[in-house]
């Protein structure tokens, strides 16, 4: 952990890879996007200043100043437009909205994922866990990665849409999976740089699958306006929803919310469970521990959401998966006129680029940070590490944190003690390297077996 006499050996300010002309460090990023954060991250300064083809870039290496800009992107911090095929797929959505709009459209969303309403999302969690590990077989071999993106998946249509709604799964998940997947195309090439107008045969396949994407809202929407069943999912509390005029939301903005809380569910979600069960099997004193705790907590009956407070190891073990493979590993802001960090002045334009990767990998922040250890996260403090506060940022921070940070750690925790009571997974000998693209993926297939738990 960094002391205040360690603190006067690193510079304010410092400037980072010379780049090339016109291109600046774009080349050296788009190779491996990890790589280039960690040589930012080893530079002994505050904020590293780099160019991304034209654009001045300022990557934070500090979390005071993370934090101060996240609390401030609602005033001279605002989040950059990052693409034509992010803001193809999530329109007008409150993710990309600012200023009042954003307000009131955050205060129509917002219920639909407070701790009230994730209780009742609970049951949905635990009873798709369950339908997988009842489909799986001692000794099978599984895709991880695809099976726990296809479980979030399950999970966020029927929290978003009901169960008994009439929702096409399949339409869904093919449509979202193009479409995520052009995101991150984009975003490591030239896409942020192209004008709209350009059409490469990578944004007509987005369009294509957002054009279905949209005609099968409009179809659940319309459903549900011509029903009278009461149901309790988050498209019954959008239609519901109004702001403080008593306005509705409109059939286009209904339409922006399922769609960005389907990508900040799904993916992100996923991708973290995978990255758990990799962890896990690779670390056989974590994953003892843990059994210990569903049996001496659950005793082999599924868990509810009250027992998400009663599995303090298994949340730990989600919070330092998360902490080591944080599903979103960037997180962007653009200055405005009176911009400022730590009382100097950033000039109007700047990026200002924040990683979570890079940040939890930081011998300052984090002891030991290339071990995983659930037990730097112990609810007791005599036990837990002392953790820099703002170091730990999977779910962004400050005014425009993720709404969805309980739905997103109850899901994980239930679904980990949903199936950890019956399977070990067992991931094959070999390391899997963080690929970029929507979410921080595994590179390859992460193959594993099946292992019953036994009961002695």
């Amino acid at each position: 952990m960094t002391t205040a006499a360690d603190r006067t050996a690193i510079a304010p300010v410092l400037d980072g890879p010379r780049g090339l002309p016109l291109l600046g460090s774009l080349p050296e990023f788009a190779r491996d996007p990890l790589a280039f954060l960690s040589r930012l991250a080893s530079y002994p300064a505050d904020q590293v200043r780099w160019r991304l083809g034209p654009a001045p870039v300022v990557f934070l290496n500090n979390p005071e100043m993370i934090h101060e800009v996240l609390a401030a992107r609602e005033f001279t911090f605002r989040k950059p437009d990052l693409g034509y095929a992010f803001r193809h797929l999530l329109g007008d959505g409150f993710i990309t909205s600012r200023g009042p709009e954003w307000r009131r459209k955050r205060g129509m969303v917002q219920p639909a994922v407070r701790p009230r309403q994730v209780r009742a999302y609970a049951e949905i969690m635990s009873a798709a866990a369950q339908e997988l590990a009842a489909r799986w077989a001692p000794g099978r071999r599984v895709d991880v990665t695809a099976e726990m993106l296809a479980l979030s998946q399950r999970i966020t249509v029927r929290t978003i849409f009901g169960t008994d709604s009439g929702v096409r799964e399949e339409v869904i998940a093919d449509s979202m999976l193009i479409a995520q997947h052009q995101i991150g195309v984009e975003f490591r090439g030239l896409g942020p740089m192209m004008p709209d107008w350009m059409r490469t045969p990578g944004r007509r396949r987005l369009k294509r699958a957002v054009d279905v994407l949209d005609t099968e809202v409009r179809r659940l929407v319309a459903l549900r306006r011509e029903s009278p069943t009461e149901r309790d999912d988050l498209l019954t509390r959008l239609l519901a929803a109004r702001d403080a005029a008593g306005a509705h939301l409109t059939d286009k903005e209904i339409r922006d919310e399922c769609v960005t809380m389907y990508v900040g569910a799904h993916e992100t979600t996923g991708t973290a469970l995978a990255w758990v069960w990799y962890l896990l099997s690779r670390h056989p004193r974590v994953r003892e521990r843990l059994t210990d705790e569903l049996r001496r907590v659950l005793n082999g009956r599924v868990p509810g959401y009250e027992d998400y407070a009663r599995l303090p190891y298994c949340e730990q073990i989600v919070k330092e998966a998360l902490r080591m493979r944080p599903p979103v590993w960037m997180i962007y802001a653009l200055a405005d006129e009176g911009a400022t960090l730590a009382g100097r002045p950033v000039r109007k334009g700047t990026q200002v680029w924040m990683s979570p990767w890079a940040t939890h990998f930081d011998p300052r922040w984090f002891g030991n940070p290339q071990e995983f250890s659930p037990e730097r996260w112990a609810r007791d403090a005599s036990t837990a590490e002392t953790v820099t506060e703002n170091a730990w940022f999977p779910f962004g921070g400050g005014t425009r944190v993720c709404i969805g940070v309980r739905f997103a750690m109850v899901a994980s925790v239930l679904v980990l003690a949903t199936i950890a009571q019956r399977f070990h997974l067992e991931v094959e000998p070999g390391e899997f390297a963080p690929k970029i693209g929507l979410t921080l993926q595994p590179e390859g297939t992460m193959h594993a077996s099946l292992r019953p738990v036994t009961t002695d």
